[in-house]
């Protein structure tokens, strides 16, 4: 069976980072002290065993973890059959989606920001699982920011929208708004995958890292191994 895990800023560790990345910040790349960092990765690891992180880019690249992958790929998305080894997506605003097949063939970790969902990470993975013999797919998709909370400009609201019709929304002004978590359960749901869970808002949970609420922050994690 395999176990999942969404981090907080805080808890359930004793974070080392400090300031706008208190405190638990398990990203390399947004100016936080890489030691820090790393002390936090290996509080992760001790629970999760040995842990591989993305070079994410707001793509659609899935990488294939085997015992030949580079220490941090770049990529979007990662699928293993591997049971020594946990895939994390960092996250601070964005979905972080995990998907696991019943008959332990394979998991899987995607970051499924704006781009990513019209860009078809999803797709991409969801196919190579079933390649790899994926048969039952289940979904986690944690916390990211809500639908009344990502207000955007026409253009890019009509992007999606004409992708995906269910992300239209409403944002707490009454502007133009994205629910990319209620397009992506759709999008899962329609390609045959059950979503259990579904996490809360980052921007309204001051327990997440939000780009949009804090501008200068830290990442959490979603994580997934067999």
């Amino acid at each position: 069976m395999a176990s999942t895990l969404f981090t907080q800023r805080h808890s359930p560790y004793k974070g080392k980072s400090v300031g706008a990345y208190s405190s638990f910040n398990l990203a390399l790349h947004v100016g936080d002290d890489s030691e820090a960092v790393e002390r936090n990765r290996f509080s992760l690891s001790r629970d999760v065993g040995p842990s591989v992180y993305m070079n994410q880019v707001h793509g659609n690249s899935v990488v294939i973890v085997d015992s030949h992958v580079i220490a941090q790929p770049t990529a979007d998305a990662l699928v293993t059959q591997e049971a020594n080894v946990a895939l994390v997506v960092l996250v601070a605003d964005c979905i972080p989606l995990l998907l696991w097949d019943n008959k332990e063939s394979c998991i899987a970790a995607a970051h499924v920001g704006r781009r990513g969902l019209t860009n078809g990470i999803t797709s991409n993975v969801l196919e190579i699982m079933r390649i790899m013999g994926a048969r039952d797919i289940q979904a986690s998709i944690g916390p990211s920011i809500c639908g009344a909370c990502y207000e955007v400009g026409d253009d890019v609201f009509q992007e999606v929208v004409d992708l995906f019709p269910l992300a239209q929304c409403k944002s707490h002004r009454g502007g133009r708004s994205l629910d990319l978590s209620k397009a992506l359960e759709a999008h899962l749901l329609a390609d045959g995958v059950e979503v259990v869970a579904r996490g809360g808002c980052t921007n309204e949970d001051e327990n997440y890292f939000s780009y949009r609420r804090d501008g200068h922050t830290g990442r959490q994690a979603g994580v997934i191994w067999l």
